[in-house]
């Protein structure tokens, strides 16, 4: 009678439990699981996100047939003390600047600076009791992680979409000409007007700042890594703009010849060939010269002209830094002082 007892009771004829089958998870429980965090992640940003409202005059808007222009885009606060991140192109040539807050005020916000290289802007707004996001490490995104944006596409304030990384280090080039590295790729749906606004984890952390969509595709969009956006934020709050070195060249990518690559033992297979030279310049001061082809600069090895601009950070103003050069078929090392690009 005991025995079949413990039969009864799903146990074995030593007394220890069976393993039961585990039943897989019901969808409606992985449906409830997302939706939970997704809801989450917007309770804890969505009240820092703003409305940016912009006017922009110019010549003859102010009459009564040509009023200021406008436009509009997202943003959030990332400070308590009232500090906006936007993108640089929401506010570029803007007269006035006003921020819609969740809470429905609706205030001026000053500019503290810009930096078209990133698109990335920081305003500054003064009122209380304000709510801000935490700028969340996105060098720990993985493809497949859930993002949510926030934002106000089309006028269409604290619209919320929500979709997977879809890959990461991506490059786009801004407005400058200059390369945005490490950019986001996600199918979270952005629309004109999700324009600086955040890209959230499923933790409620910014994890990269809404900037741009591809026109006629579906689900390919970009954002700036945050851990970008943080160390351009700190530059503007500090300088108002982002400081970069520079040579004063201009240049361009060329291939160099195979035999010449063996002969001369190069890391590359291309460099910067210079085709002009600012007079002045920290260039012209190292005795640079037109056909030079600049391969390497402070230890870096340059390719391409955009390897040439992510090596001119602002570490380098005032250094002296060694500029490698291939001239007359030989290379040559110059010392060179990057000048601050002001």
């Amino acid at each position: 009678m005991k025995r079949l007892a413990l039969l009864r009771a799903g146990g074995d004829v030593g007394g220890s439990p069976a393993a039961r089958p585990v039943a897989p998870p019901d969808d409606a429980d992985l449906l409830d699981a997302y939706s939970n965090a997704v809801a989450g992640a917007v309770e804890r940003v969505a009240p820092s996100v703003v409305h940016v409202q912009v006017e922009v005059t110019g010549p003859g808007r102010m009459s009564r047939s040509r009023p200021p222009s406008g436009g509009s885009g997202s943003g959030f606060l990332f400070t308590p003390d009232g500090l906006i991140l936007t993108n640089g192109h929401v506010v570029q040539h803007a007269s006035r600047i006003r921020a819609g807050l969740a809470d429905g005020r609706v205030t001026d916000a000053d500019l503290i600076g810009a930096d078209m290289g990133t698109d990335l802007a920081v305003l500054r707004i003064s009122a209380q009791d304000l709510i801000h996001a935490s700028l969340g490490d996105s060098s720990r995104l993985r493809p497949g992680h859930l993002v949510v944006a926030i934002g106000n596409p089309l006028g269409f304030e604290a619209t919320v979409t929500a979709g997977v990384v879809s890959a990461l280090g991506r490059t786009m080039r801004a407005t400058t000409g200059r390369l945005i590295d490490q950019v986001i790729q996600t199918d979270a749906a952005l629309n004109p007007g999700n324009s600086g606004g955040p890209l959230v984890n499923s933790r409620g952390e910014v994890v990269g700042v809404n900037t741009a969509v591809v026109m006629g595709a579906q689900g390919i969009c970009f954002a700036i890594p945050a851990n970008t956006a943080r160390e351009v934020a700190g530059q503007l709050i500090r300088h108002g703009r982002v400081r970069r070195s520079y040579l004063g060249v201009i240049g361009q990518t060329v291939r160099l010849p195979r035999s010449s690559g063996a002969r001369l033992g190069l890391a590359v297979q291309s460099g910067v060939l210079v085709t002009g030279i600012e007079p002045g310049s920290p260039a012209q001061g190292a005795g640079l010269a037109e056909r030079d082809v600049i391969i390497g600069l402070a230890g870096s090895a340059v390719a391409t002209v955009d390897d040439l601009q992510r090596t001119l950070t602002h570490a380098l103003i005032g250094e002296t830094v060694e500029l490698t050069v291939i001239r007359g078929g030989a290379t040559r090392a110059l010392s060179v002082v990057p000048g601050d690009a002001s």
